[in-house]
């Protein structure tokens, strides 16, 4: 697969994002409108999590740093 097509879902992903209160913390969700494949390595690379059932996905920790990097990156600026 294609890094950049990774690279860029990622950024999509959060670029269209909202968050929401999940208790005791916020999390940025997001609608899974992408290429499972693609949502599938994301998930794999530990960058969004969610239940293959449902139509969202939430990005994590580290889904959030690389989208830091992404932003400089494509857009070149910070977050």
């Amino acid at each position: 697969m294609d890094k950049t097509i990774k690279e860029l879902t990622l950024l999509l992903i959060y670029l269209t994002s909202w968050q929401e209160d999940a208790g005791l913390t916020k999390v940025q969700k997001s609608w899974k409108g992408y290429p499972f494949e693609v949502l599938d390595k994301l998930n794999e690379e530990k960058y969004i999590e969610g239940s293959k059932y449902a139509k969202s996905v939430y990005l994590t920790e580290e889904g959030l740093s690389k989208v830091k990097e992404l932003m400089k990156k494509y857009i070149g600026k910070k977050e």
